[in-house]
């Protein structure tokens, strides 16, 4: 962060070129040193130009890891992010979408406007309707915040499924070694009543990303994050 400061006199355009340069970096890094590897499915139903990317949250992996496979993405984020010393600079020179959480109806306006003027300009926004990270195998808690994004600015919901909390646990450093299976679903279009959405995207989210836990526990049955993830599970009535 400290090398890229020059990025700062240039207009966001030339400087964003760094941003996705740093997570492919690190995806190098992790696949490297820790053997944490990815495979994208479903990459052919990305929208075209701008849409609300709506991802599970399960680790720290996803807020960069897809990062380079959209054109001109913008997070929906906390607005403590902004306080980091050199990291918060880059949320702001690249316009990212800060939430002051504590303010509920002001935050939810002040997203939409930010939202609308980036679809407008054919961005992605990228959110995590859960708002924070769970656990592989935890018990979901979708916000309406995608929702309301949905039925305000009318445009297509791509759903994201992943297992990365398998190989990157929610707290904690100690990767495992794998294969984190991010998957891109059939986009949501326009049109659904508010509640109709949300109970699709939830389920349709849900159902994939249970789907691709079951493959890691298969091939990493030993995993600390599927033992914790089965004993979740079991704690709903569920079996992994």
């Amino acid at each position: 962060m400290i090398g890229g400061l020059p990025v700062f006199i240039l207009p966001r355009r030339l400087g964003w070129p760094l941003v996705p340069f740093w997570a492919r970096v690190n995806l190098f890094l992790l696949r490297w040193i820790v053997g944490v590897r990815v495979e994208y499915r479903g990459l052919d139903n990305i929208p075209q130009g701008g849409c609300i990317v709506a991802a599970k949250h399960q680790s720290a992996w996803e807020t960069f890891a897809l990062l380079p496979l959209f054109t001109s993405p913008t997070y929906v984020l906390k607005r403590e992010l902004r306080y980091i010393p050199i990291f918060g600079w880059y949320t702001a020179k690249f316009r990212q979408i800060p939430v002051d959480r504590g303010k509920r109806s002001l935050a939810l306006a002040a997203m939409t406007e930010k939202a609308r003027q980036a679809v407008a300009e054919g961005r992605q926004i990228l959110i995590f309707p859960e708002g924070t990270r769970k656990g592989a195998g935890e018990a979901p808690n979708y916000k309406y915040g995608v929702s309301h994004l949905y039925r305000s600015l009318a445009a297509p919901v791509l759903p994201v499924a992943l297992n990365a909390g398998v190989y990157w646990p929610r707290r904690g450093w100690m990767l495992q070694p794998g294969t984190v299976v991010v998957e891109f679903l059939p986009a949501i279009l326009p049109g659904l009543e508010i509640d109709e959405f949300h109970n699709k995207l939830v389920g349709e989210i849900e159902t994939a990303s249970d789907g691709l836990l079951r493959e890691a526990a298969v091939a990493h049955p030993d995993a600390p994050a599927v033992q914790r993830a089965r004993q979740r599970w079991s704690a709903r009535g569920m079996t992994l």
